[in-house]
């Protein structure tokens, strides 16, 4: 059987199995990347600067073992997935409350 057949589609984009040192740092960047913008739109709250570098050090370990899992199972994407729905989550929050501010208007 062959593994590349396993990877999952990041993985298999940034082609792990051929250039591993590369792909996993690319791997690790993008599910950092979307584990931080999912943490911002979904449970940030303002804290002070030492307690954001704490959350940010924690998160960055969590990204790490993530990595790991993320070659065969699709970490990344469920994160491209929860973004999305993030995404539109806030959108659609801004656009109420937009909405509730004119009509009061």
């Amino acid at each position: 059987m062959d593994v590349s057949e396993r990877l999952s589609f990041f993985p298999s984009l940034y082609q792990v199995i051929e250039h591993p040192k590369v792909g996993m740092w690319l791997l690790y960047l993008t599910i950092f990347f979307l584990s931080v913008l999912v943490y911002k739109l979904g449970f940030a709250k303002k804290l002070p600067i030492l307690k954001s570098v704490v959350i940010y050090t924690f998160l960055a370990f969590g990204c790490t073992i993530l990595t790991f899992l993320g070659i065969f199972l699709p970490v990344a994407e469920g994160l491209v997935v929860a973004s999305l729905i993030l995404i539109i989550y806030k959108i659609r929050l801004h656009q109420s409350k937009k909405q509730e501010a004119n009509e009061i208007n």
